[in-house]
């Protein structure tokens, strides 16, 4: 019998328990084990449930990204800070530091085309797709960067090894997510001489992450919104084979940081920002497929499910995808509330598995749901996600 097999992108919604102790913890009412404890805990109960609702390859719902909110946007900046030295969080915009000559320079102002082409959307409290106002802070490398998250992702790779084997699944079926350098980089930079400088010296401390990860024999998950979300934060859009020159500059320093680790044990998440919105300006994603593919990692998951880019589904049919390859394709959303058919699930995948075959796909979530919609609908996704991935199997056994 064909057996497609689930994922998701890794962001789930955080439990109460964990909540109050991160917030504790930031507060300085718990110790560092104690909230270590409480993660690892935590971290039992959602691999549990994963394997309850029947999601195969599973991860620690990234517990052990710090957040001390409900609401997981910009947690990255959280999860940056407790690994890394050499950051600091500063009241004004950064000093400018210069781009290497005819090089594309990203706005870090943070603005995005689609914000300003439906800014009268955004800016209503009552659009649904608001943006928090208030006084902007800049996350800023104003020193050396240095990993010093050892001891923290050592905890996580702990307790997500512990879950899988509480639940009987290999540790082949477990994943950790990590920044991609790119991705890291698009914060305020006082220290080094320019961008590409940034972008290498994120590369140099994010390896040290990455394998740790893989020495424990789990797979890290390369998150890089940056690859497709980046194309919308210059404030002129640039040509296609600029933008995917300044892309390639990126996933070279991405490669740099992954030589000599087994691609079989890399994934590589594409996405085009959690946020909520129209996504006009979002870029196709066959400008940048053969960029993604490039990457050491064997599976590649990205947004299938989004209205913006399900039809992007029709460009597998034009790619030689290599052997070693696979494909994560998002057949569920973050970006609405409404709860897939399991039959639509079904057909979403079995798209994908015409093209490539049903030991390539993976069927997963477009990106994560912790945060993105209410716990309660994230979860009933993931059930649905399992329950179409049911379906696909069942009618390509027939």
């Amino acid at each position: 019998m064909t057996i497609i097999r689930t994922s998701h992108v890794g962001s789930l919604p955080r439990s109460e328990e964990l909540l109050k102790a991160n917030q504790d913890f930031a507060q300085g009412t718990i110790s560092r084990e104690q909230l270590a404890t409480v993660v690892t805990n935590e971290t039992d109960k959602v691999v549990a449930k994963q394997q309850e609702i029947g999601i195969d390859i599973v991860n620690d719902g990234e517990y052990g990204h710090a957040m001390t909110e409900k609401v997981d946007y910009g947690a990255w900046w959280s999860y940056s800070f407790e690994r890394f030295s050499g950051l600091e969080i500063l009241d004004e915009l950064p000093e400018h530091k210069p781009t290497p000559e005819g090089k594309l320079e990203l706005d870090n102002m943070g603005d995005r085309r689609d914000w300003n082409a439906f800014a009268d959307a955004y800016f209503d409290p009552t659009s649904g797709i608001h943006l928090a106002s208030g006084a902007p802070v800049w996350p800023t490398v104003t020193g050396e960067l240095k990993y010093t998250g050892e001891e923290i992702v050592n905890r996580d790779i702990h307790a997500l090894k512990g879950a899988l084997e509480k639940v009987g699944k290999p540790v082949s079926d477990g994943f950790i997510a990590s920044l991609s350098p790119a991705a890291a980089s698009r914060i305020g930079n006082q220290y080094y001489d320019n961008d590409l400088d940034a972008i290498w010296a994120w590369a140099k401390e994010l390896r040290k992450e990455y394998k740790l990860i893989t020495d424990s024999g789990l797979t890290v998950q390369i998150d890089a919104p940056d690859l497709a979300e980046s194309w919308d934060q210059f404030k002129v859009a640039p040509s296609v084979e600029q933008y995917r020159q300044f892309s390639r500059e990126r996933i070279e320093a991405l490669n740099w940081a992954l030589e000599g680790i087994d691609p079989a044990q890399v994934r590589y998440h594409v996405c085009w920002g959690s946020w909520h919105g129209p996504h006009s300006t979002d870029l196709e994603f066959k400008n940048i497929v053969d960029l993604a593919l490039s990457v050491r990692a064997n599976g590649l998951t990205f947004e299938a499910a989004n209205a913006r880019h399900e039809h992007e589904w029709k460009i597998w049919k034009d790619i030689d995808l290599a052997p070693e390859k696979y494909l994560i394709p998002g057949v569920v959303s973050h970006a609405t509330n409404v709860i897939e058919h399991p039959e639509l699930v079904a057909d979403r995948i079995e798209r994908f598995v015409s093209l490539v075959g049903s030991e390539r796909v993976v069927a997963s979530t477009d990106c994560g749901l912790g945060g993105r919609v209410h716990s309660h609908i994230a979860w009933a996704k993931l059930e649905t996600l399992a329950a179409g991935a049911k379906l696909a199997s069942e009618h390509m056994s027939r």
